[in-house]
């Protein structure tokens, strides 16, 4: 018998919305000004990540120059990079249905809750949201488990073992095994097959659609 999800957890970019352009300029944006110089489409493997992490790992910067240049992106990305996003399709109808079936619908992303909260808001999705949880603008809080965290800690009906958490990369798989929730890898986003496999994910959707079978259905 298939498991009944009574609270969902989302995930943000590459999950609700579609946010590459946006992330990818704001990133091209931060490393000008190291006079580095790359295409948008190089600079992918930076959506979903902690960014400090991922100027870290690709691009071998100090925890100084990280730290720096999370603030270079975010000059961008704060009044312009935002916006540059967009709702994949049947997502509206997706969390409208879930809404109306009496489900708890929850964000948890890496990104600063703030930021995240004016995107939802932008889109006028965020009447859906009963905890809209992210990362701290210091730099604390933005892996994938702390936020879950956030979100258990803030929701005492809240059970794990009737919680779902939605993702499109390999953080948020891991997040959620950390404290015992399945997680459902979704493809349309920036991960890959093998990515969310490998990270353990309970079940893949390919398809915002295929993702409502398996959270209703």
């Amino acid at each position: 018998m298939k498991k009944k999800y009574n609270h969902i957890l989302f995930d943000l970019d590459g999950t609700l919305t579609d946010s590459a352009e946006g992330v990818t300029r704001s990133v091209q944006h931060a490393l000008k000004q190291y006079n580095i110089d790359a295409t948008l489409e190089e600079l992918r493997s930076f959506i979903g990540p902690p960014l400090h992490h991922s100027f870290i790992e690709v691009y071998g910067f100090s925890p100084v120059e990280a730290h720096r240049a999370v603030e270079y992106y975010r000059d961008y990305y704060r009044d312009t990079g935002i916006y540059e996003n967009k709702v994949y399709p049947d997502i509206p109808e997706l969390l409208d249905n879930l809404y109306r079936n009496g489900k708890k619908i929850y964000l948890a992303t890496s990104k600063p809750t703030i930021f995240a909260e004016k995107i939802l808001s932008y889109f006028n999705l965020d009447h859906y949201f009963t905890t809209i949880a992210g990362s701290n603008l210091d730099g604390t809080r933005v892996e994938k488990r702390e936020v879950i965290a956030q979100v258990l800690e803030g929701n005492d009906g809240l059970k794990a073992k009737e919680a779902t958490m939605i993702g499109d990369r390999k953080h948020d798989i891991i997040g959620a095994r950390a404290w015992n929730i399945d997680a459902i890898g979704v493809t349309y986003g920036y991960g890959s097959l093998q990515e969310l496999q490998e990270a353990g994910s309970t079940m893949i959707a390919a398809s915002v659609p295929e993702l409502q079978i398996l959270l209703l259905n």
